[in-house]
């Protein structure tokens, strides 16, 4: 296997690191890619006011996520104490990947320097080198006074420079003062944003209770399992679709829809801590149902950190079972999260249909089907659900 290794402070991981790893994972035809914040840099102190390690580590995770299932976030130099030095990362990977062809990827300024760094023949013994600048214009008449030094000093040595024209240009420094100047949304990846916004990270200071849709959308999207973003994102979609065709408040629909998973990818031990911690009475069911819960949790979470009003909270607490005698916008978000695009189910077409031509008549409908589906599993139907159809039935 093919393993490349991408270390940096990432701090914050940007969309420059992004496009960087992933035109160097295609360019070499790797297999996998190791992705190594720094715990303390060897060549440089962290700014005093970095995010700790840990909320590091959680961003850099966020950012791998735009290479899906290629890229794994190790955090073993945040774990170690003292200096990061690559040459005991490597040896440390070598030992779990003994059999497997490393590769250490770095930008321009980090390969014109690597014969200064600590331990240099040990990092070159164990990995290649794969050095990558913006346009061959820039780098490539260093690259190769660099790789002729490196390969002389070095004869060992393995070594791969590519340019990168696509890569977007900026460097942490910049991005650290423009997002505490109340930029920088646009080099970063939506979730990460998010993130930075939540936890008030770099000089950012988001009154979370009244963010507009452009920055709740990021918000609500740090919660997600990267998977499940085209789904609330076409929650979001219908639920305007179906808010303008019966009269309700398309604001209020959206924000509902975005928030309406935020607490989804939690297992059973994190959202029952969540109902503890919020007051959460659970019935019979839920205590042992994990899918009911995230409704509950994630109505808890819209009103209390992005301030979610009665009308919003009641619409998320609703949208896994429904209930009788729906309002409008419960009835829209339910039946939006049932319906969005990416769904694909036996009957689905037919459902969308019925929505938009009779909104209670789909919601109906949207309850019978999964009161048939969860019967045919064989799995107990809560007891909202058939109050929701009965009503509905008259």
């Amino acid at each position: 296997m093919k393993i490349g290794i991408y270390g940096g402070t990432f701090n914050p991981p940007h969309l420059g690191h992004i496009t960087a790893a992933r035109a160097a994972f295609e360019m070499l035809k790797l297999d996998k890619l190791l992705i190594v914040p720094d715990g303390q840099p060897p060549h440089k102190d962290l700014p005093p006011d970095s995010p700790a390690p840990e909320q590091r580590l959680a961003l850099t995770r966020l950012a791998a996520e735009e290479m899906g299932d290629r890229a794994e976030v190790l955090d073993l130099e945040l774990r170690r104490e003292g200096r990061s030095y690559t040459s005991d990362t490597l040896t440390r990977l070598h030992a779990l990947y003994p059999e497997d062809e490393l590769w250490l990827l770095m930008g321009a300024d980090m390969f014109l320097t690597l014969h200064r760094w600590h331990e240099p023949e040990t990092i070159l013994s164990l990995a290649g080198i794969a050095a990558f600048g913006r346009t061959e214009a820039d780098t490539e008449e260093l690259f190769a006074a660099q790789r002729d030094y490196l390969y002389k000093s070095f004869p060992q040595a393995r070594l791969f420079t590519l340019t990168i024209p696509g890569v977007v240009d900026i460097s942490s420094t910049a991005l650290r003062e423009r997002l505490a100047a109340g930029g920088g949304a646009n080099f970063l990846a939506p979730a990460v944003y998010g993130l930075i916004l939540r936890k008030g990270l770099y000089g950012t200071a988001a009154d979370l209770k009244h963010l507009p849709l452009s920055q709740l959308r990021p918000a609500a999207l740090s919660y997600l399992k990267r998977r499940r973003i085209p789904h609330v994102l076409g929650t979001e979609q219908e639920a305007i679709r179906l808010a303008a065709r019966y009269g309700a408040d398309v604001e209020k629909a959206r924000r509902a829809a975005l928030l309406h998973d935020c607490t989804k990818k939690l297992d059973m031990e994190e959202q029952l801590s969540l109902c503890r911690q919020y007051g959460i009475q659970l019935d019979e069911l839920e205590q042992r149902a994990l899918k009911l819960l995230h409704a509950r949790t994630g109505a808890e979470i819209a009103r209390d950190v992005f301030g979610a009003d009665d009308e919003i909270y009641s619409a998320i607490r609703w949208h896994t079972t429904g209930h009788a005698n729906m309002t409008l916008l419960e009835k829209i978000i339910y039946l939006a999260d049932y319906i969005e695009p990416s769904r694909d189910f036996p009957g689905v077409d037919r459902l969308r249909k019925v929505c938009y031509e009779d909104l209670d008549r789909g919601l109906l409908t949207g309850l019978e089907m999964t009161i048939e589906e969860m019967q045919g599993m064989g799995n107990p139907v809560h007891h909202a659900t058939l109050e929701a159809r009965d009503f509905l039935k008259g």
